[in-house]
């Protein structure tokens, strides 16, 4: 029997053993529900509502006097309150038990039974024995009378059990109950139960086709999390390296002391490969890497050097070798800010020379640079020269500087020789270690170099890999333009001359040279349409202009040379002669053609000495 006192919380049950709809069946009666039912109709709130066994909600306090149960007496008759006294309720959270409205059910056929009020709210009174029914068997005595919550739950499950003719429920209790994490402070038995890992009451029940299941989730959470980039779910062994064990620091440390036997004596690949070995056997080792970085050296590897100073760095920050040798390898590439920066991470490892240098270096840089802006290409050719001198043998900008500058000032021998002595990085090794605009810059360089030296499809094809570095740059899209059309001129007259059509191949050659006009195999080509035509001294003229930007350009000398001798000049063409001999000791042809104008020079003399006597 429950009852409840105005003043105090009232504590309700909320245990549900079968479905809702079980409980308002028609056919079903008891007191209890008499007791719940609401005298006026309210809202339903079906949150509220746990559907686990054994969970109690608490009620708080109210003043309303229509959420209380109106128990009628024996032969009395209850009235409805009016609709002043009536407080509709608000619900405040989670915690509010709203009440269902119940439809009253038909008179009872199996038993009736009344409902005796106890002043304690606490309490269990005695149930009345329903009044058999001839037809059935007397019902078992209820359950012994107690007090406190268990009893009234006794009760309940009596009365339901009665009603339904009988059942097997079993009382919950400590033992067999599962306690859900979000009822406050309660806990399972520590002796008969252990909490799960999760305490969200939907994980315990049947899942959907539609809702993934746990290890799918797991599956889900070690891959890609498109919001995170490619971060991906690690064990231990794949984030931190094993310890290598004692045997394998000895094994390896022997290797390294056979690299560095290898290493003085020049051999820097079989070094290479010992340091190898080493690092695979302990990756945990600095000296590895940074020994492996300076037999690369030796091999002029230096990109591939710098990367295993950087990983040496990376395992031993304080490494002062490492951070000398980085910044050496810095000052002969070129980056003097880079190198000055780790020659003082070095330490006592530097000399106050190294830094100066480093210093010196970037002082030379912005001075040709500023000179590239003002076409000052005298300075341009200083300064990029003492750069070199300061240390930066192996730049690929200085090299860059030093042959435009030469270019400029049409010493295009000197500018293919300077690039000639370039480290020869792969381009995408550059660009990753300089950048794409630098490296942009030293293609450009190199492709007009190329050009000037006859060298056309390497030219074209280094200056389109130079736009797309650096699509933006108006001047490589200048000298893109240029060499194309140099390169489709020369081309043409190469067609038409080999045609024997000596005077459109001239014109061909012309068109190429209105796109520059100091190239040496244009100038040089064009003589030879001339010699063609018998213009020689045209052709002399061409041969000398290319001869002032190419003085070794061979073809160029010897074309003078036989123009001078079909005008009878034998003295100036022998000088050419001789030269070209001296350059090409086995050539018959020109040999031949020495002694043919030392013969023709013998004669002209002899033949002036005998007029000069006759006179």
């Amino acid at each position: 029997m429950i009852t409840t006192a105005p003043q105090e919380e009232d504590l309700y049950i909320n245990c549900l053993f079968a479905p809702r709809s079980s409980f308002l069946d028609s056919s079903i009666h008891h007191p209890l529900f008499e007791y719940v039912q609401a005298p006026e109709i309210m809202e339903v709130d079906d949150s509220s509502m746990m559907s686990a066994c054994g969970l109690f909600r608490r009620r708080r306090k109210t003043s309303s006097t229509s959420s209380k149960p109106r128990i009628a007496a024996a032969g009395t008759e209850t009235t409805e309150p009016k609709d002043s006294d009536v407080t509709r309720r608000r619900p405040t959270g989670s915690d509010q038990t709203s009440i269902v409205p119940v439809v009253q059910p038909p008179p009872p056929v199996v038993m009736k039974s009344t409902l005796v009020p106890v002043p304690n709210a606490h309490s269990v009174g005695v149930r009345r024995s329903p009044e058999p029914m001839k037809a059935l068997p007397p019902p078992p005595p209820p359950p012994k009378s107690g007090n406190g919550i268990l009893a009234d739950l006794d009760s309940v499950l009596y009365d339901w059990q009665r009603a339904k003719g009988g059942g097997s429920l079993v009382r919950a209790s400590s033992g067999n109950l599962m306690v859900c994490g979000n009822l406050g402070n309660l806990r399972g038995n520590s002796n008969n139960f252990k909490n799960p890992p999760s305490w969200d009451l939907l994980a315990y029940l049947p899942k959907t086709a539609k809702e993934p299941s746990t290890e799918a989730k797991e599956r889900a959470a070690m891959t890609t999390n498109p919001a995170m980039g490619n971060i991906m779910k690690t064990t231990a062994k794949e984030t931190t390296a094993a310890a290598p064990a004692p045997e394998q620091r000895l094994e390896a440390e022997e290797m390294k002391e056979t690299g560095n036997e290898e290493y003085k004596n020049g051999r820097f690949a079989e070094a290479v490969a010992l340091y190898d070995r080493a690092i695979a056997m302990d990756r945990g080792k600095a000296s590895y890497y940074s020994n492996k970085a300076a037999a690369l050296t030796g091999m002029g590897r230096l990109l591939e050097a710098v990367d295993e100073c950087k990983e040496a760095i990376r395992i031993d920050p304080a490494y002062n070798r490492a951070h000398h040798r980085l910044a050496t390898l810095y000052l002969r590439l070129g980056e003097a800010e880079k190198a000055t920066h780790h020659f003082k991470l070095s330490k006592f490892e530097a000399s106050p020379n190294d830094i100066s240098r480093a210093q010196a270096l970037q002082s030379h840089l912005t001075k040709s640079n500023e000179a590239r802006k003002f076409k000052d290409y005298i300075t341009m050719l200083k300064e990029s020269t003492s750069a070199a001198s300061s240390g930066a043998d192996s730049a690929p900008q200085v090299f860059a500087l030093r042959a435009e500058a030469l270019l400029k000032l049409h010493r295009h021998d000197e500018a293919d020789s300077t690039l000639s002595g370039a480290p020869q990085f792969s381009i995408d090794e550059s660009t990753k270690f300089f950048g794409a605009t630098p490296n942009a810059y030293f293609l450009v360089v190199q492709a007009q170099v190329d050009m000037a030296s006859g060298r056309y499809e390497d030219a074209v094809a280094r200056v389109q890999r130079a736009a797309q570095l650096d699509p933006s740059n108006r001047e490589i899209t200048a000298v893109l333009r240029r060499t194309k059309a140099v390169a489709s001129a020369r081309l043409r007259g190469n067609e038409l001359f080999r045609a024997a059509k000596f005077a459109e191949a001239c014109v061909a050659y012309g068109e190429g040279l209105n796109h520059d006009s100091h190239n040496a195999i244009l100038l040089c080509n064009r003589a030879a349409c001339c010699f063609k035509l018998g213009y020689y001294e045209k052709a002399i003229e061409d041969c000398n202009a290319a001869l002032v930007v190419c003085p070794s350009y061979r073809k160029a000398r010897r074309r003078r040379a036989d123009c001078n001798a079909k005008l009878e000049r034998w003295e100036t063409s022998m000088k050419d002669y001789q030269v070209l001999v001296q350059e090409m000791p086995g050539d018959e042809e020109v040999s031949r053609a020495l002694s043919e104008a030392q013969a023709k020079l013998k004669k002209h003399q002899d033949g002036h000495v005998e007029d000069t006597s006759q006179s």
